[in-house]
């Protein structure tokens, strides 16, 4: 059986290894493509790309990986003082997603990956958490997440995906203001926005926090999953 197509979009920053240092590089934590393939798919990386989406034509899903923040020019606002975006991933980001979606792909999207759908759909974002919430709980340190509580909205997606599940871990420092035209499904204990999706789509969905890196990364495994459905259904 072939095993459903995923892409994954991909950081362009800074890379060392071997004898190079400091080299720009096209690059996605190896854990995203590890939950992909434990879940029964095959990762496609995809680098920033800007000029069309017909990759679209070839996948079954597609996963919007985290990384830096969203331009806040693509919601209407100035960046604060510690925002720090990539317009050019952005771009080729949100080119993707219109493609998927237009295609009726089964999308998530991851930490930054949440945010970005939610500008895609109208949304707009808190660009600095610590001066909403109070406290740095979400990012407490540089390379450490920060370990929450966790509701969902009975009879949700996000509510099935995540049956049983009360805590997960988060690196943020921006979350969602306004989900746009979608609704919002999942929330921390503190009331930061943790899940949105598109009711009115199969598999739409958006998580806060960072399920590639538990031990049970079921939004990923969701995805993969319903991308294989989609891929066997009649057309």
């Amino acid at each position: 059986m072939t095993r459903p197509l995923i892409g994954v979009t991909a950081y362009v920053e800074p890379a060392s290894w071997g004898v190079w240092r400091e080299v720009p590089a096209v690059l996605v934590p190896q854990a995203y493509v590890r939950a992909v393939t434990a879940a029964g798919g095959r990762a496609l990386v995809l680098p920033p790309d800007d000029l069309d989406a017909d990759v679209v034509r070839v996948l079954d899903g597609l996963v919007l990986a985290g990384g830096a923040d969203v331009d806040p020019g693509r919601y209407g606002q100035l960046p604060a003082p510690r925002t720090e975006s990539r317009p050019g991933r952005d771009a080729g980001e949100l080119a993707l997603l219109d493609g998927a979606l237009a295609a009726g792909l089964p999308v998530l999207g991851v930490c930054r990956g949440m945010q970005l759908l939610v500008v895609a759909c109208g949304g707009t974002l808190h660009q600095h958490l610590p001066d909403l919430v109070g406290h740095e709980g979400h990012r407490p340190a540089p390379g450490v997440y920060g370990g929450h509580g966790v509701r969902f909205a009975p009879g949700s997606l996000a509510a099935r995906v995540m049956a049983g599940v009360d805590r997960v871990d988060s690196y943020h420092h921006q979350a969602v203001a306004d989900p746009g035209r979608l609704a919002v499904t999942g929330w921390s204990d503190d009331g930061v926005v943790e899940a949105v999706e598109d009711p009115d789509r199969p598999f739409v969905l958006g998580v806060q926090w960072h399920p590639e890196n538990a031990a049970d990364p079921r939004p990923l495994t969701a995805l993969v999953r319903a991308a294989g459905r989609r891929a066997t259904a009649p057309r």
